[in-house]
């Protein structure tokens, strides 16, 4: 038998009626009740100090109140044997409920200890009992002071028109919305990086015409390097452009979509409503699209919230309170961890930056801009060099040893004036070595010469130099065979050197013999 749910309204006529001095069977006929829950409601009427005299008092809603109380208490059929066992189990099946085991698993593991509860008893009871199913209650976040909070969101679209090779492509968008005129603006662009960010933080400022105080973003790694609730590590370099620009970051926490609710249903809304069923070009024309539909079409729309039109009520009320807007396009720095290598230098955007000695080894923090390269150990600023296209290379000579630095520099100068200090047949010496189309092919001639000097002296370097320059001798490995001889003396001019006479040269006259004549008579006979 189906049993018809008397609401309020016939309960509140019901006792209207009563105090007016009506039979019970005749107010049961008026309002279409029957006799005993006329009678019913009397009762619990009476028990709550409602009575009919001659001054009958006004029904008052605080009275109305306790009987509908009272009624609701007392109706319902009593709980069965299931119940019992379930309330008996109460401690247990609240423990397993809040370690998420499911509802039906808590009915098996009943089952293994004896307990059996029917499935639907057991709902019932953990929806009544222990707020099974229910979410909990919230309080809406007040929406702050106009022109201090704008939420931002990201989220996949729809696909581009095909490309010249066929290709399509999938853009994103970057959605902005501000906590107070829900005044909506979309950046479509095509990776979710940092610098993607900040271009699509300077779009939305040159939208709104100014910068709001605090941005409210989801966990996206373009922006939030560790998702922490209470003290969020944020990307470098979009924190420095927080900075720069003066608003601060609020991100939200890890999967609690009601810490940024003006934004968090607007991915759908946005893909469907503003690029559902459009013809996009290419990324230029997405955006030019989603500007136009955020000023005409949902900028122009009554929100079910406000009850008010999203562009008016910013310009109203949000727009005089914002930040001044750049006058400057923002120089997005490039930030990095090179390492320091063995050659002094350090690999930043494929160019290499020299850093002294004392950093081989070290991992650095590199920031890049248009112009400057700036390198940090820790928190010390260590090195600066002037940024240099892909492939280029800035060295800094005094972050070189002072002894590898000619050579590895082709200082050929250097080299003159260092051999010039050990004597001035020396420096003519190494000035007459490195004469010629290529003087860093003979600069280890140099370094041979200077290490005869530390060998042998400054004074007998530049005596034998001297001897060599007047014999026109350059021979470096010659030079020191003579050091090693002590031949350094040059010789005395006017004086001719002394033959020595041979060990077995024999006088002339050993040699002479008589001449005769080939013709004459006794040379003939004898013949």
């Amino acid at each position: 038998m189906a049993y018809r749910e008397v609401g309020m309204f016939e309960v509140k006529e019901v006792l209207r009626l009563w105090i007016g001095g009506a039979a019970k069977k005749q107010i049961a006929r008026q309002v279409g009740l029957d006799p005993k829950t006329v009678r019913r409601y009397v009762e619990v009427a009476q028990a709550n100090g409602l009575e009919v005299g001659p001054d009958p008092p006004g029904l008052t809603d605080e009275h109305l109140s306790a009987v509908l109380i009272a009624l609701r208490a007392d109706g319902g059929r009593p709980h069965g044997e299931s119940w019992a066992l379930a309330e008996a189990q109460r401690a247990t099946i609240k423990k397993l409920l809040d370690g998420r085991v499911r509802l039906s698993k808590i009915r098996r593991l009943l089952i293994r200890k004896g307990v059996r509860i029917p499935y639907a008893t057991l709902h019932r009871f953990a929806v009544a009992e222990l707020d099974f199913g229910r979410t909990a209650a919230t309080v809406p976040v007040a929406d702050g002071e106009p022109g201090h909070e704008v939420q931002l969101d990201t989220g996949r679209m729809v696909l581009l028109r095909p490309d010249a090779q066929g290709r399509r492509r999938r853009i994103r968008a970057w959605i902005f919305t501000p906590g107070v005129s829900r005044l909506r603006f979309v950046y479509p662009s095509f990776p979710e990086t940092t610098a993607e960010a900040i271009e699509a933080c300077e779009a939305a400022w040159a939208f709104y015409g100014g910068i709001f105080r605090v941005v409210i973003p989801d966990n996206t790694k373009a922006i939030v390097q560790h998702a922490d609730p209470l003290a969020p590590t944020i990307n470098p370099a979009f924190l420095e452009y927080s900075q720069a620009r003066g608003f601060h970051i609020d991100a939200t926490r890890v999967r609690r979509p009601k810490d940024k609710a003006r934004v968090e249903r607007a991915v759908p809304s946005v893909r469907d409503d503003c690029f559902g069923g459009e013809e996009l070009r290419d990324l230029d024309h997405a955006r030019e699209h989603a500007r136009q539909w955020c000023l005409h079409e949902y900028g122009t729309r009554r929100h079910g919230r406000t009850q008010r039109m999203p562009l008016e009520h910013f310009n109203a009320e949000e727009k005089a309170a914002l930040l001044p807007a750049p006058t400057e396009a923002y120089d997005i720095p490039l930030w990095s961890d090179p390492k320091v290598h063995r050659d002094h230098f350090a690999q930043v955007a494929k160019a290499l930056y020299s850093l002294p000695t004392r950093l081989i080894g070290k991992t650095l923090r590199a920031r890049a801009d248009r112009y400057i390269v700036r390198f940090y150990d820790g928190a010390i600023l260590v090195k600066t060099h002037p940024r240099q296209p892909p492939g280029g290379r800035s060295l800094d000579r005094s972050d070189l040893p002072a002894h590898k630095t000619p050579y590895a520099l082709r200082d050929v100068d250097f080299l003159n004036r260092q051999a010039a200090e050990h004597g001035v047949a020396v420096g003519r010496f190494a000035t007459a070595l490195l004469d010629g189309p290529l003087p860093w092919t003979r600069m280890r001639r140099v370094y041979a010469l200077l290490g005869l000097a530390k060998k042998y002296g400054d004074a007998r370097l530049d005596e034998a130099c001297t001897v060599a320059l007047a014999a026109e001798m350059l021979d470096v490995h010659r030079l020191q065979r003579m050091l090693e001889a002590g031949r350094t003396q040059p010789a005395l001019p006017g004086i001719a050197p002394v033959v020595p006479i041979a060990r077995h040269l024999r006088p002339k006259e050993h040699y002479r013999l008589p001449l005769l004549s080939l013709g004459s008579k006794e040379t003939r006979d004898d013949a």
